[in-house]
């Protein structure tokens, strides 16, 4: 055996000397069980039989032994002045041992298998080219994010970082970042809040998942627009909560359905500003009742307020949450469509009086979010490069709106009824009844495009299928090129049999 000390073995070895088994076999067995789980990876080399008999205590001859065994079945191979190696082509019978395959039950909570019956979020098929092709939605102006001023605060932290950065933090957030915050959505989204009640989060899923879990047990209802966010009805799901369909119309979330039926939740989840996918707005009035209905009946509202500072042709809709004057809302903000996806920083506001709990929960899931990030963001936002970002990203999809909405109409017109949402950053076009988004979308992703179906984010049925076409991230020579490649599959699903060429009266008709 070779007489190099370098190479690695496996801190888990141990030797037991009270054992029945010889130590050479032991010594054996755990090498051998090393190379067949990868742990050895083939090729490695393995230290010098005299080092691991010092590492080990035990004598040199002992170790001889296991490795003229493995040797011996050609686990190992010896090369002459350079050491002991683990082989690279191992025996026929390794080769045909299997992996220990799970039955997809095994070890398994009731909560831990729920996956299998969520719904999917309707993504095309998994293929890198779609990650940033044409209409993908949510998806902002990659290539005008202030990325440079962004490196240069994190920097800034960084080399300047105290000591409390580099250990957990309050879970609750970076006190400045909750301050920086509790400006501006007091003054853009009209929120009522002190900093005590922001809790800094990883994004608007943590968000929803944390309140879940607060506010309600498992078996308790929880009433969802439909259609609505996979990403919300799964996190509900996954808490144990029975959904609750109920239909969007022309205002927003039906409430009126919810007073006529009766329907008793604990917690109601909504986003009034932008309604997702759709993009109505829940009016006054219902917002109102919204209110009331949950003062009544002990319900919260969960306000996901993801994209509302882009609005175009009118200012920006107030939040729920400042309108409500018996605690029932918990607000959620989210930095990831307003900077970019991968920031993953977003916001709770909760009333005062359940503050403890949420911050409690926080830390047992999750202890805090990063603390360099929050404080370059709060930087980001106080020194006004968030305001400023906002403005000149609202003018940026004004125009790209525009440019998506007149192409539809000009190459489909005749064919599509677009949604002409005043806000967010995608549009709906609606198809004739019969004609199966789902198809067309499928279709779109073999040529590289992003257009999601309506019917994927729907828990029932909907009567009329709809695309989802995001703009925001896309150049106008982009969103036109995407459109006229959509437009042969669009007119190909719609003269399929069965399809018929028929409006209804009322957009919304289709969202029962």
């Amino acid at each position: 055996m070779s007489k190099t000390s370098g190479g690695i073995l496996p801190p888990t070895i141990n030797l037991e000397r009270a054992s029945s088994q010889p130590l050479y076999r032991q010594l054996y067995d755990a090498i051998r069980q090393a190379i067949l789980q990868g742990t050895l990876r083939e090729g490695l080399r393995l230290p010098s039989t005299r080092s691991i008999a010092n590492e080990l205590h035990v004598s040199r001859n002992i170790v001889i032994i296991a490795f003229e065994q493995l040797l011996a079945e050609g686990y190992i191979e010896s090369r002459t002045g350079a050491g002991t190696f683990v082989t690279k082509t191992l025996p026929d019978e390794v080769l045909q041992l299997e992996s220990v395959r799970a039955n997809g039950n095994r070890a398994l909570s009731a909560r831990g298998k729920m996956w299998q019956r969520l719904p999917k979020i309707p993504f095309p098929a998994a293929d890198p080219k779609l990650r940033y092709a044409p209409f993908r939605y949510g998806l902002p102006a990659l290539d005008e994010l202030p990325l440079d001023l962004w490196g240069r605060l994190l920097a800034q932290h960084c080399r300047k970082a105290p000591v409390e950065i580099a250990i957990h933090g309050d879970a609750a957030g970076l006190r400045r970042l909750r301050e920086a915050i509790v400006s501006y959505v007091g003054a853009a989204r009209g929120v009522r809040c002190n900093a005590d009640q922001v809790i800094i989060v990883n994004g608007s899923q943590q968000a929803i998942d944390l309140a879940a879990r607060v506010l309600a047990d498992p078996g308790d209802i929880a009433i969802m627009e439909d259609p609505g966010y996979v990403g919300a009805s799964s996190a509900l799901q996954t808490t144990g909560l029975k959904l609750i369909p109920v239909s969007v119309g022309k205002d927003g979330l039906r409430v009126d359905l919810l007073l006529k039926k009766r329907l008793s939740a604990k917690l109601v989840y909504v986003t009034p500003s932008h309604q997702f996918p759709l993009g109505v707005v829940l009016s006054l009035g219902n917002r109102l009742q919204l209110l009331d209905w949950a003062a009544q009946n002990d319900a919260w509202i969960i306000e996901d307020d993801f994209d509302s500072e882009y609005r175009y042709e009118s200012k920006p809709i107030p939040a729920l949450q400042g309108l409500d004057r018996n605690g029932r809302v918990i607000y959620v903000g989210t930095f990831s469509k307003v900077l970019f996806p991968s920031l993953r920083l977003g916001y709770l506001i909760v009333p005062e009086d359940l503050v403890d709990a949420f911050v409690a929960m926080r830390w047992i899931t999750d202890r805090c979010s990063p603390l360099v990030e929050q404080a370059a963001l709060a930087d980001f936002i106080a020194e006004g490069h968030f305001v400023s970002h906002i403005r000149r990203m609202r003018a940026l999809y004004m125009e790209r709106r525009s440019v998506m909405i007149e192409t539809l109409r000009e190459r489909l017109g005749d064919v599509l009824e677009t949604w002409d949402s005043d806000a967010g950053m995608h549009t709906v076009a609606w198809l004739p009844p019969h004609v199966e988004d789902s198809q067309i979308s499928a279709e779109g992703a073999k040529i590289g495009l992003f257009a999601l179906p309506a019917s994927g984010f729907a828990i029932r049925p909907l009567a009329r299928g709809a695309l989802l076409l995001g703009y925001a991230a896309f150049k106008p020579a982009v969103i036109r090129k995407g459109i006229r490649d959509l437009e042969p599959i669009i007119r190909k699903c719609i003269k399929a049999p069965g399809a018929r060429m028929r409006y209804h009266s009322d957009r919304l008709h289709s969202c029962r």
